[in-house]
């Protein structure tokens, strides 16, 4: 697999949902220009671990916020199935749902499973130059952490040398 960190993002163009189901849209990385995304794959709605992960990034929307970055899931799945997945039982997301129907995405970014057509669980995060700075990527069984996630965003956005478990207002090397 060629490695992503620190090349230019792959470039997208997706249908979405607004989290509140209310409206498609289209979603772009150039919408993103200027701001941090911390993008996510997971691999099915209707599914088990995936509403988990997608309540816990959305009720923390504010502190992604509050360093400037925007969060969007993605799935193989089409916007309408987002939509019914938010009207039936997963209730309001405080960000797009995408959809990567053509799964062009999911394999420019290194994480669609071609023979089950579903993506693995990935998380990228690309900064506002639109370079992708981090990549997780690992088995559909386990969630991710929210606090990992916002956690290694400041410490991308100090632009230092960070240790080890390293918290914010903690010293850099």
């Amino acid at each position: 697999m060629e490695r992503l960190v620190g090349k230019k993002a792959p470039d997208f163009t997706m249908k979405a949902v607004k989290g509140d189901g209310s409206e498609f849209i289209d979603v772009k990385l150039s919408d993103y220009e200027g701001k941090w995304l911390v993008m996510f794959f997971y691999p099915l709605d209707f599914t088990f671990v995936c509403p988990t992960e997608i309540t816990a990034f959305s009720q923390r929307i504010e502190d992604f916020k509050k360093e400037g970055a925007e969060v969007l899931s993605v799935s193989v799945d089409s916007e309408y199935s987002h939509k019914a997945w938010i009207e039936s039982s997963l209730g309001k997301v405080n960000f797009p749902m995408a959809s990567d129907i053509t799964k062009q995405v999911a394999s420019d970014y290194g994480v669609l499973i071609e023979e089950a057509g579903v993506t693995l669980r990935g998380l990228f995060i690309i900064d506002p130059e639109g370079v992708l700075k981090y990549s997780v990527i690992h088995d559909n069984n386990v969630g991710r952490s929210v606090d990992e996630t916002i956690r290694v965003l400041k410490a991308l956005k100090t632009g230092g040398l960070c240790p080890a478990n390293w918290e914010e207002g903690q010293e850099l090397l």
